[in-house]
């Protein structure tokens, strides 16, 4: 009996990757579409995400983002097999907090990422505060930092704040991305806090300002006690339309990097996590900083895969008691990837050129949707970039 998996998130080029990688071992697929209200009403209607195009993918369901509840039940409903455990993969930070709130509920019908088996360990784990102060006691670089609680409106900034700072949520299922900020001053730190506290009840951490001359990323897999991190992820150019994401990277061999490998692996292993991460960290005057650990697949992750390192195939065996010491598990060679949707919306939205964006797509070793053995997600990519050139072009000569 083949495995199922069901593979939650919001992005199609993640999820895509995670598909190709659980059908390298021959699961069957069903993905949850994670969508704002309106986008669900069209897809239901019109289109299909392009992820779910592809040839692998036996059943589509979606769910509105946020709403946890909602989730949990379609899983109860539509995802449950009595005949077997269906395997769980979160794409997003909130799917993989939903599923470790809710794991007394799905216990009975599926397997999933968990720490010691404790409900909302998971989003404790997410705090990057929480992560920080883990990373300094291991021996790990961390920029200093103080953290800001922001409730019904107010703050009290600390006196510990050094200037220029850089601003992040204290977790991203809370804040997003969208507090990602360097501040020169305490004036622009002031008009930025009082922005958010304007939004919503949240807490911020206030990092020490460091210059990154490289940023790097790696992606891994941990049955709580054997860490596997196959190699290292550079990024080359970074997307401007989604912070914090490549466009364009670099898969390595860990030659190089293996003190601060072994950090990590003893990073993971001191939380007791079970299941896919991704560890972002960036070198800054000769030194690497560790950033923060995202307790689910990395969204450059597919890369290694296509570099002959199954993660999510690893992930899938271990659920299953199977064993996965036979499967590769290190990088041995350089490749550089590109990552077609943040290609096309960088160019979309006036960052990079049409013939940029293409160079980007055309000269890469790897990429995320465009595959031979798997053609109808990459038809439909190139349908959607059509419609939207010929939008772009529609809405200039309006301007003109």
């Amino acid at each position: 009996m083949n495995p199922k998996v069901v593979i939650i998130g919001h992005s199609f080029t993640s999820r895509l990757g995670i598909i190709r990688s659980v059908a390298e071992i021959g699961c069957e697929v069903t993905v949850v579409v994670m969508a704002w209200n309106n986008k669900i009403t069209k897809r239901l209607d019109k289109s299909t995400p392009i992820d779910c195009h592809s040839k692998y993918v036996n059943h589509v369901y979606y769910c509105y983002i946020n709403d946890g509840e909602g989730l949990i039940r379609l899983l109860l409903e539509k995802c449950a097999d009595s005949k077997q455990k269906s395997i769980i993969i979160p794409d997003s930070d909130f799917a993989a907090v939903v599923v470790d709130k809710y794991q007394d509920k799905l216990k009975d019908y599926f397997l999933y990422p968990r720490i010691n088996n404790t409900a909302g360990a998971v989003e404790h784990w997410m705090n990057k505060g929480v992560q920080k102060d883990l990373a300094k006691n291991i021996g790990l670089n961390v920029a200093e930092a103080s953290l800001v609680k922001i409730e019904n409106g107010q703050y009290c900034l600390p006196k510990t704040v050094k200037y220029p700072c850089f601003t992040k949520s204290a977790a991203t299922i809370s804040g997003g991305k969208q507090f990602l900020r360097c501040c020169k001053n305490e004036v622009e730190l002031h008009n930025l806090l009082n922005k958010v506290s304007s939004q919503l009840n949240t807490e911020i951490l206030v990092e020490d300002y460091k210059k990154i001359d490289e940023e790097y990323a790696v992606v891994g897999f941990t049955d709580g006690k054997k860490v596997v991190i196959p190699g290292v992820i550079k990024f080359i150019a970074t997307s401007q339309s989604h912070l914090g994401v490549a466009r364009q990277g670099e898969i390595l061999p860990v030659t190089g990097f293996e003190e601060t490998i072994e950090l990590f692996k003893t990073f993971v292993r001191k939380i007791g996590f079970y299941g896919l991460f991704d560890i972002d960290f960036f070198q800054s005057n000769g030194l690497l900083f560790f950033v923060e650990m995202n307790l689910r697949f990395g969204g450059s992750g597919y890369a290694v895969t296509k570099m002959g390192v199954n993660l999510p195939g690893m992930f899938v065996k271990s659920m299953c008691g199977e064993p996965f010491s036979d499967m590769n598990q290190f990088v041995s060679s350089s490749a550089v990837y590109v990552n077609e949707r943040m290609c096309m919306d960088d160019w979309y939205l006036g960052h990079i050129t049409l013939k940029e964006c293409h160079q980007y797509i055309d000269n890469a070793d790897i990429t995320f949707v465009g595959d031979a053995e798997d053609p109808n997600p990459n038809r439909s990519m190139k349908k959607v970039f059509l419609i939207t050139k010929f939008k772009k072009f529609v809405r200039y000569i309006m301007k003109k």
